[in-house]
C-alpha cells in the first residue's frame, strides 16, 4: 500500500464529488469484466475513506469475501467469446481481462487466466479450438481478473510462468488500496514456476513469443507478450482499448509508467499487428498510439495544475478531461476518477 496514504472518514458527496462511479456499476475496470458489479449503499459510501496529502487517491469501500465469491459467480455466468487472430492464435474474451490462445503441434500456451469461475467455460472455449492441451500460461500481471484461474490450469497440467514482481504478489497478501481490497496468497499452485526480470523467449509451434517487462506501470510486474510470426501483440492492462485505464497504485502503478509502458509497446507494433488489450476490443497501431496520446495530453493538463499547487479537489472539479470524456469516458472509470488516478501518481 501507499505508505503516504492518511486517510478519514468521507463523506457520500465527497465520493461522488471526487471519483463519481468508481465503486458504482463495476468496483474496479481493471479487476472486474465491464458489466459486473453492484450499485453503492449510502451506508457503504460513508464507510469509505478518502486519502490526504500529495499522495492522495480515492478509496473505496471495504469489499469482503463474500463480494469476491459474487465476482466469480457472476464471472461464470459471462459467456467466453472466441476471435481468431491469425490461423493459431485466438482471442477469448467476456469475463476478466481478455486471453490470447496459441495452438499446435506442440499444445497450448494461454495468456492469463480470468477468473476461477469462468474456468469451465473456458476450458470449453479452448476444446472448440481443438483437442491439444494446454501447457502453459503466462500471465501478464497478478490482477485478480488475469490469474484467480492459475490454480485450476495449474491442476489441470499447465506450467505458469510470470514477471518475477506478479509471483511475489500471488505469493503473499495484496491490497488494492483504492478499493480497499484485500487479498490473501493466491494457492500454491497458482504461483507462477518460471519468471523473468527483463525479457524471456519461447519457441512453441513455430512460432516465436517475446515476454518483455514493462517498467512500473498499471502494477510493478506488467509484461507485453508478442508473436512474432502471428504479429499479434498482447498489452495486458497497459492498455485499456477505447477507455481511460485503472491504474494500481498499491501495486507500483503511476501513469508515467502507463505513457512509457505503452510507448514501449508501440516500438513492438506495425500497421498489421493486432493489438490485445487487458480490457476493451480488439486493436491496432493506431488505436494504441491515439490512446498513449491520451495519456500524455490527461498527464500534462493534471501535472500543470498540480504543480501551481492545486489540491486535488480543486484538479478535479476544473475538469481537465472534459474534452475528452466523450470518447474515453465509456468504460467503468470515469474521467473524474482517471483524474484522481493521474493526480495521485505524479
Amino acid at each position: 500500500m501507499n505508505s503516504n496514504l492518511v486517510t478519514r472518514p468521507r463523506t457520500r458527496r465527497e465520493l461522488l464529488q471526487l471519483g463519481s462511479g468508481i465503486v458504482g456499476t463495476t468496483l474496479l475496470s481493471g479487476l472486474l469484466p465491464f458489466g459486473l458489479g453492484g450499485s453503492v449503499t449510502s451506508q457503504q459510501s460513508q464507510s469509505g475513506q478518502q486519502a490526504q496529502s500529495g499522495g492522495a487517491q480515492i478509496q473505496g469501500a471495504p469489499i469482503s469475501q463474500d463480494r469476491v465469491a459474487q465476482m466469480r459467480a457472476q464471472a461464470a455466468a459471462i459467456p467466453v467469446q472466441t476471435q481468431k487472430l491469425r490461423d493459431n492464435i485466438y482471442m477469448l474474451s467476456g469475463p476478466g481481462g481478455n486471453m490470447v490462445v496459441l495452438t499446435g503441434a506442440d499444445g497450448k500456451v494461454l495468456v492469463d487466466s480470468s477468473f476461477a469461475g469462468a474456468v469451465p467455460k473456458i476450458n470449453a472455449a479452448l476444446a472448440a479450438i481443438d483437442n491439444k492441451p494446454l501447457n502453459l500460461l503466462i500471465n501478464t500481471h497478478w490482477h485478480f481478473d488475469h490469474t484467480d484461474g492459475n490454480d485450476a490450469f495449474h491442476s489441470g497440467g499447465a506450467a505458469i510462468m510470470a514477471h518475477e514482481n506478479c509471483r511475489k504478489r500471488l505469493s503473499t497478501p495484496q491490497e488494492i488500496a483504492a478499493f480497499q481490497m484485500h487479498f490473501d496468497a493466491a494457492p500454491v499452485g497458482a504461483w507462477p514456476r518460471t519468471t523473468f526480470n527483463d525479457k524471456f523467449t519461447l519457441y512453441y509451434n513455430r512460432e516465436q513469443i517475446d515476454l518483455a517487462y514493462i517498467q512500473p506501470a498499471h502494477t510493478d510486474g506488467d509484461i507485453y507478450v508478442r508473436y512474432q510470426k502471428g504479429n499479434v501483440l498482447h498489452c495486458g492492462d497497459v492498455l485499456f482499448n477505447g477507455i481511460y485505464p485503472f491504474i494500481d497504485p498499491s501495486s507500483g502503478g503511476n501513469i508515467n509508467g502507463m505513457i512509457e509502458g505503452s510507448a514501449q509497446c508501440l516500438t513492438q507494433a506495425d500497421a498489421e499487428t493486432k493489438i490485445v488489450p487487458g480490457h476493451g476490443p480488439l486493436g491496432d497501431k493506431a488505436a494504441l498510439s491515439s490512446y498513449h496520446d491520451m495519456l500524455v495530453t490527461v498527464r500534462d493538463r493534471v501535472q500543470k495544475q498540480k504543480n501551481a499547487g492545486k489540491s486535488l479537489p480543486e484538479v478535479v472539479a476544473a475538469k481537465p478531461t472534459a474534452d475528452l470524456d466523450a470518447q474515453w469516458g465509456k468504460g467503468n472509470v470515469t474521467g473524474d476518477f482517471f483524474t484522481t488516478l493521474v493526480y495521485s501518481t505524479l
